[in-house]
Order: structure tokens, then C-alpha cells, then sequence
């Protein structure tokens, strides 16, 4: 199984700005500076995260983007749900573009969506807040480097 860089640069994000002191602006190039991602991805992202009400977006000068939910309610295995386009991880998954033969009777399908489903069980146990216990070191990484 494995994450879009859409979600990875989803997580990241969030990552970055609960890295933040509360209601501390960023901007998107400064996170795409940081991670040394393209910005153009990132304002998609950013703009997803803002849409699900995630983060908040400042226009105009002195704007930015900040948390606008706790990261203790961004639950990580909803937000995966939220970001994948699918979770088709074989042929059979997306039943409008199926032609395996083996469909009818497969048993592996099965055991596959047995271990998706553990996947997104075990994200469920997770928050953003889980992820920057470590503030300190986050920020010495994140915020106390020359780029």
C-alpha cells in the first residue's frame, strides 16, 4: 500500500503548521522551501486543506496559512480517506474497469481487502497531534535551518 504524494504532502503540511506556535502564519512557499517540494502542488493541497476546513487561508499581504482545527481532531486515517483518489490496490478493487478473469472466484481479493482495511485501522488510531509530540525537535528541523 502506498500514499499518493498528494496525501504525504497533505500530512506534511498539517506536520508543518501544528509544528507552529497557535495562530502562527506560514506561507505556502515557506513550507515549499522547507520541504523542497513544488509550490504548485502545495497550493493544491493547501487549498483541499482549507476547502475541509483543516487549516484557514489568509489572502493579501501579511496573509498565510495557519491550523484552524486542534490537531488532536485531525483524525490521520480520515484524512487519508479524504485524500486518496482510490484504494484500488489491484484490478479487481474498481469493479467499472475489472477484467480479471479470476474476479468470480479469487480469494485473494478478499485477503487484500482484509489488509486494507487493517491499514486504515491502524491510521485510525492516529491525530496530527501524535506526530508533533516532538515540537522541539520539529522546530529545530523545520524552522531553525538556512534553507
Amino acid at each position: 500500500m502506498r500514499l499518493t504524494m498528494y496525501t504525504d504532502f497533505s500530512l506534511r503540511v498539517l506536520i508543518y503548521l501544528g509544528a507552529k506556535e497557535p495562530g502562527e502564519l506560514s506561507t505556502v512557499q515557506e513550507i515549499s522551501d522547507t520541504y523542497n517540494i513544488s509550490k504548485n502542488h502545495l497550493t493544491k493541497v493547501v487549498h483541499e486543506l482549507g476547502k475541509m476546513g483543516l487549516i484557514e487561508t489568509i489572502r493579501g499581504r501579511g496573509g498565510g496559512v495557519r491550523m484552524k482545527v486542534d490537531p488532536e481532531n485531525i483524525n490521520v486515517g480520515d484524512l487519508v480517506r479524504r485524500t486518496e483518489d482510490d484504494f484500488h490496490l489491484v484490478e479487481c478493487f474498481n469493479s467499472e474497469s475489472n477484467s480479471c478473469i479470476l474476479s468470480p472466484v479469487c480469494r485473494l481479493k478478499g485477503a487484500l481487502h482484509e489488509a486494507l482495511n487493517a491499514y486504515l485501522a491502524v491510521l485510525d488510531n492516529y491525530t496530527v497531534a501524535d506526530f508533533i509530540i516532538n515540537k522541539d525537535e520539529l522546530k529545530a528541523i523545520l524552522f531553525d535551518r538556512p534553507l
